[in-house]
């Protein structure tokens, strides 16, 4: 029972009226004061670019009573302070180790951005201690980590927020809508445009580790290497940690994807991808890439990087975004009556009309949400699933992570996405899990 709970259920059983401690200014909401003892007590475990942005946008809420944060690096802590200062949030405790915040905290909810390779176990942890979670996509480095994380949040009945923040974005949710109630027909084949690239490539010279920062833990269970100051931001382009753009991505436009299809608990049957990466460098993942994937009622979907669909011009792909920023991005989906296609700057379709369609409640409504962070915090309220539970995020990276697979193999696989196994390939089943270092294991659920 949670901290908020507790107090609740022992003042009814004790006939007490509970008189609230009510807070500063700071915390005045729109509807008055939000009693000290009503609010949602929470942590952050990773405070780099992207947790520095989760707890700013989370502590705008008065509901948020923060009080404890974890990095590996203490200049990440320092800057995170600096943040909670300017808006009078004080006397937050600063950890290294996550286990310790979590085994010493009282805490509602924690949220957690660090890179890839350590999504699992302290997401998994914080759901055994019973803490609602809001986790960074996406949601682990393999796809039975992140199965995983599901099965956590299912067990310990709390609620998941993934950071995939185009499903509380406009233009996402009306493009889905749009497809779903079969305004362009049926749909037969998707596209999935994400970014081009990754690192320039070297290999960088081991160098000293920096004050205030502890690599072998920033390491965790990936394989024992050398500092070579690539842990704030060239992490990503280092297979061991990440998948590059497919992956930091994925949970974005492959995840609009299947929205718009119906397809977002559930992935497709057949796989096949190519790519190129950089040979002896270690900036290792696939800067170009090509995944072409088949669902079970057969609509296609490929996936490349944006290069390659602006080699088709006028195929749903011509330059319509004037502010020349996500050309090639985003999702387009082709139906019997012409196409949809969204990305982060704008909507569009083959005939303009398509867009203006009105929609009853007769018609398909999907989750609406237009702050993802406020949709958390009322989640947390309510307990009802938000607007990008566990079970979708983990749907949305395992299409790359299937990708990303088929392209080591180099066959085409067969998947079976009830059992979440392939039916061909036992040397692809064995890249389900990325093998951990001593003495790191996947905690037991």
């Amino acid at each position: 029972m949670n901290r908020r709970k507790f107090i609740k259920r022992t003042a009814l059983a004790s006939g007490a009226i509970a008189i609230p401690t009510f807070v500063s200014a700071r915390a005045l909401g729109k509807n008055g004061f939000v009693a000290a003892n009503d609010r949602i007590v929470m942590g952050g475990i990773g405070l780099g670019g992207m947790g520095r942005g989760d707890m700013n946008n989370l502590t705008k809420s008065p509901e948020i009573q923060y009080v404890a944060m974890c990095d590996t690096d203490k200049s990440q802590l320092a800057n995170a302070q600096e943040i909670l200062k300017k808006k009078e949030i004080n006397d937050v405790r600063e950890y290294g180790d996550f286990r310790e915040l979590l085994e010493k905290e009282k805490l509602d909810a924690v949220h957690i951005a660090v890179p890839d390779h350590w999504h699992a176990i302290p997401s998994i942890m914080a759901a055994q201690k019973g803490l609602d979670i809001y986790g960074q996509k996406p949601m682990a480095r393999s796809i039975k980590e992140s199965r995983a994380i599901v099965d956590a949040v299912e067990k310990y009945k709390i609620v998941w927020q993934t950071g995939s923040q185009q499903r509380s974005g406009g233009q996402f949710h009306r493009a889905c809508e749009l497809v779903r109630n079969g305004v362009i027909g049926e749909v037969k084949y998707v596209e999935v445009g994400l970014p081009d690239g990754g690192h320039k490539g070297g290999n960088p010279d081991p160098m000293p580790v920096p004050e205030g920062v502890d690599w072998e833990m920033w390491l965790g269970p990936a394989p024992k290497v050398p500092y070579r100051g690539i842990m704030h931001w060239d992490w990503r382009w280092i297979m061991d940690y990440s998948g590059g753009q497919l992956t930091d991505w994925a949970g974005h436009h492959i995840d609009i994807a299947q929205w718009g299809l119906g397809f977002e608990r559930t992935g497709p049957v057949k796989i096949k991808a190519e790519g190129e990466r950089r040979k002896n460098d270690i900036f290792n993942v696939p800067y170009k890439y090509e995944i072409d994937c088949e669902y079970e009622n057969g609509v296609e979907m490929k996936i490349a990087n944006k290069s390659e669909f602006l080699k088709r011009k006028g195929k749903g792909w011509d330059e319509r975004d004037k502010k020349k920023t996500n050309i090639g991005m985003g999702a387009v989906w082709f139906g019997e009556e012409g196409w949809i296609h969204v990305n982060r700057s704008g909507l569009w379709a083959s005939d303009p009309k398509f867009l203006e369609v009105k929609f009853t409640d007769n018609d398909i409504r999907l989750y609406r949400s237009r702050n993802h962070h406020q949709n958390f915090i009322e989640c947390v309220r309510s307990r009802k699933e938000t607007v990008a539970p566990a079970e979708i995020g983990h749907r949305s990276i395992s299409v790359a992570l299937l990708g990303e697979i088929a392209m080591a193999v180099d066959k085409k696989l067969t998947w079976n996405p009830e059992k979440e196994q392939f039916t061909n390939n036992n040397e692809a089943n064995e890249l389900l899990l990325r093998p951990y270092r001593q003495p790191w294991k996947m905690p037991k659920i």
